[in-house]
């Protein structure tokens, strides 16, 4: 039996995602969600980690601080876990190239877009604003180009005539929560790797929209 996949997880905020992966964790995805790092004190995340028994810690930027020495503090704080894998979900944080590349192909996100449609901000809005017939959600390796790494997963949902950003954001939200476990799970089965910038899933090229079984 392999040993479990140790999982550091950053939020800033509800910290849904990052209950969908304890709950995956749960489910025996050979992943142990070791600790759970916010930029932000009040994110509800952490409440969530506390009612699972995972050890938590916040790391506020301080005042006049530049990215790279927050980031080397964040670095710290991530050390004292040895993670396998960072997880991001909802760190909304823009990371310093040093940072990625010291976690290259050990460090995935979340984006609530058919990447590389809409990367950055308001992507439901501009999804509906665009007449979009379809939105979703990708998960990717972070590279130290925002929201550009290789993509492993997508899930897609339909855009209804009738929609608002929020009723998109909630059904965008449920697939989210179904592909971020699974991406965890496939990590920590030792199945997906980045190599050369590029994504591979049991040895096999990733295509540019993520995984799409036969």
């Amino acid at each position: 039996m392999p040993s479990s996949c140790r999982v550091v997880v950053l939020i800033s905020g509800n910290g849904t995602n990052l209950q969908a992966i304890i709950d995956g964790c749960d489910d025996n995805l050979l992943a142990d969600v070791v600790g759970v790092i916010s930029n932000k004190p009040e994110a509800y995340g952490l409440i969530r980690a506390h009612h699972s028994e995972i050890d938590t810690s916040c790391v506020i930027a301080h005042r006049g601080e530049s990215r790279a020495q927050y980031d080397a503090r964040l670095m710290a704080a991530i050390e004292r876990y040895q993670p396998d894998l960072i997880v991001l979900a909802g760190f909304m944080r823009i990371l310093t190239d040093d940072f990625v590349n010291h976690y290259l192909g050990r460090i995935i996100n979340i984006h609530p877009s058919l990447l590389p449609k809409y990367t950055g901000l308001n992507t439901h809005q501009r999804a509906i604003a665009a007449n979009d017939s379809e939105h979703g959600a990708s998960v990717h390796f972070v590279t130290s180009e925002l929201d550009a790494g290789p993509v492993i997963l997508q899930a897609k949902v339909p855009i209804y005539e009738d929609d608002t950003a929020e009723i998109l954001a909630a059904r965008v939200h449920e697939q989210e929560h179904a592909i971020y476990p699974l991406v965890v799970k496939w990590f920590s089965q030792q199945r997906l790797k980045l190599h050369e910038g590029q994504a591979y899933l049991d040895g096999t090229l990733i295509g540019p929209s993520g995984y799409a079984p036969d």
